[in-house]
């Protein structure tokens, strides 16, 4: 009530304050290079996103509100047709603190190959397979900036459910997911609060961030079950956890080191997991205006069920070439290859380019190989892809 109320009192304000309009569209083509597992499925796949940004500015700078919204039509997955407010929040600051309270997203973390400590967003499954697209959440955060280094509270008052490819879509597995059942351990379910805290300082060359949740699982196990239709399908359940993290990055001469680690409880278990490794750069590779850079990074998990778990005893290898052009060329490859399993591995290549202001090409491709039936990427083995977007910035 305390937030409505002053936002009330600023109306005046805001009425005349200068809006930034800003944003994004985008066509992209999805082309698969086998021929899928299922019947429904097709190999080339058109879709279009449009992700508009509104932004003001009020008393005095001390205020503000942004909005940024995404909508994306996808030719063959109604799933992935779909729309979300990725921000709507007001944020208002202090002297060395800030209150954010709305819709909005937040990253934690420091390695490439995986994000263990990022637990505030839900992913948007439909996306991309590297889950680095998320929802916007609801949440409250205050901010309290020090000496002794930045700490953020948050207080999650509703919990978004993951996003899952339909029927139609690639990248799933056998049986339908069913996302309109549901399943959570709290008898909350999706109104259960979660709350958080993280506190993050630079120590010299070293940025360390230390965080704690408890909440809801973003990450959903499965519950094999029958539909309406009494078809089979998997109804997601999210439990209830409590994890610790810590996220740590050194610069060190051309040396990057990267490490993070969690410790999670979940349904009276407990686990570890983390990620860690270096990225190494050869400024003005042999006096020329490249960049090249080198990156290793170790997955491990311990968790005993691994039905889920996608990096357990896994080495990503991967190398990042900055063109230092005016176009902003640059193209990260890499594979991830499973070290239980020799025939288990995934390659991925990013490659991006401004065209003008306005326009930037963009191309990602992920190849799958993987004979294990106990490994999640079987369920991809027939799913390479390259993607080529062509985005327009306004």
């Amino acid at each position: 009530m305390k937030t409505l109320i002053s936002l009330i009192a600023f109306l005046p304000t805001i009425a005349l304050a200068e809006i930034e309009y800003s944003g994004s569209a985008a066509v992209e083509q999805r082309y698969f290079l086998q021929d899928a597992l299922y019947p429904q499925q097709e190999r080339a796949n058109l879709s279009v996103y449009f992700a508009p940004e509104l932004y003001t500015r009020f008393n005095d700078g001390n205020d503000s509100i942004l909005f940024k919204g995404f909508y994306r039509f996808d030719q063959q997955d109604a799933e992935r047709t779909h729309a979300d407010i990725r921000e709507f929040k007001w944020i208002h600051s202090g002297n060395e603190w800030q209150v954010q309270t709305g819709i909005s997203k937040v990253f934690w973390g420091q390695t490439e190959s995986l994000h263990l400590v990022d637990i505030i967003n839900q992913t948007d499954g439909v996306e991309s397979i590297d889950g680095e697209d998320k929802l916007g959440q609801p949440m409250v955060a205050f901010s309290l900036f020090k000496d002794w280094g930045n700490t953020t509270v948050f207080v999650l008052p509703y919990f978004r459910e993951r996003t899952f490819s339909g029927n139609d879509g690639r990248l799933r597995p056998p049986i339908a997911i069913d996302t309109d059942n549901p399943i959570y351990e709290s008898e909350d379910e999706e109104k259960n609060i979660d709350w958080a805290i993280r506190w993050q300082h630079t120590l010299g060359d070293w940025d360390v961030g230390l965080s704690y949740f408890d909440g809801t699982s973003r990450d959903p196990d499965f519950v094999l079950s029958t539909n309406e239709l009494l078809e089979p399908s998997l109804r997601p359940f999210y439990p209830q956890i409590q994890q610790a993290g810590i996220d740590v990055l050194a610069l060190m001469g051309g040396w990057t080191i990267k490490f993070e680690g969690i410790q999670r409880k979940v349904m009276e278990q407990d686990f570890t997991a983390f990620v860690g490794g270096f990225e190494y750069s050869f400024v003005g590779l042999f006096n020329s205006i490249y960049d090249v850079n080198w990156l290793m990074e170790y997955q491990y998990d311990d968790r005993e069920d691994l039905t889920n778990v996608v990096a357990q005893n896994d080495l990503m290898l991967g190398t990042r070439l900055v063109f230092n052009d005016i176009d902003g060329t640059q193209i990260l490859a890499g594979i991830v290859q499973d070290l239980d399993y020799s025939n288990v591995r995934a390659g991925f290549i990013e490659a991006s380019s401004r065209i003008n202001n306005h326009w930037k090409w963009r191309l990602d491709a992920w190849l799958f190989s993987s004979d294990e039936p106990a490994e999640p990427s079987y369920l991809l083995r027939r799913d390479d892809y390259v993607q080529f977007s062509l985005e327009y910035y306004f």
